[in-house]
């Protein structure tokens, strides 16, 4: 199956570098790009995309509010947000309005590829360790959400759900949950799969978002 890329970039030069890669990839296509949000919104309506590649800075509408409204349709294609590190808050606000994970611009083609791919078959987590590096860099500065780390929808989690949650938050994988808790990766699987129906959450990567926007995970990867 062949996976139908979109790049949006307000960089030319940075979307044809691009370009070349996926299509040296007998699995990837790039089926359109845009040079900014609202051009994105407008293309998506005519052309049929699994993953779009999201800048966050472009003129008109940002990466931010595009991400937001592209994850509000139904079944919306998955998104990817590139970023820099000077721009971490940019990239924490696109996970929370529904991208699957985030890239640097910098990012080497193998990665970059691999996280297309990954997203694509539905993990959305392109580097659950790196994502909570992202939130530990730039948690502090973020409009806290009080000394508040009990949250309503929190407990409708029971103890190991919540344990699975932090452990989730702090970058681990399934494997390595069911390692640390002496579970199989099977049943780390389902309590994944449990904490995001009783939240309401689509993946792994607003799991690691809910989690410090409560305090259930405190900068630096604590529990809170």
């Amino acid at each position: 199956m062949t996976i139908r890329v979109m790049l949006v970039d307000d960089q030319v030069l940075l979307r044809t570098g691009f370009r070349m890669v996926l299509a040296a990839q007998p699995d990837m296509e790039v089926v359109a790009e845009a040079g900014d949000g609202v051009e994105a919104l407008q293309v998506l309506r005519e052309t049929a995309v699994d993953v779009v590649l999201m800048d966050v800075r472009m003129p008109k509408l940002d990466g931010v509010e595009t991400t937001r409204r592209i994850c509000s349709d139904p079944n919306p294609p998955k998104v990817l947000i590139l970023t820099t590190f000077d721009l971490d808050e940019y990239a924490f606000s696109g996970l929370k309005a529904g991208a699957s994970g985030f890239m640097l611009k910098d990012v080497p083609p193998g990665e970059l590829l691999a996280a297309i791919r990954a997203v694509h078959s539905g993990d959305a987590v392109v580097a659950p360790s790196t994502t909570r590096r992202l939130l530990d860099r730039f948690a502090p500065m973020l409009p806290s959400t009080g000394k508040e780390p009990q949250h309503k929808e929190l407990e409708r989690l029971t103890d190991r759900e919540r344990e699975v949650m932090v452990l989730v938050a702090q970058g681990l994988s399934n494997g390595e949950i069911a390692a640390r808790l002496v579970l199989s990766e099977a049943t780390v699987k389902t309590h994944v799969g449990r904490i995001l129906t009783k939240l309401g959450l689509r993946d792994r990567v607003q799991v690691v978002v809910l989690a410090y926007e409560t305090g259930l995970v405190r900068a630096g990867g604590g529990q809170g």
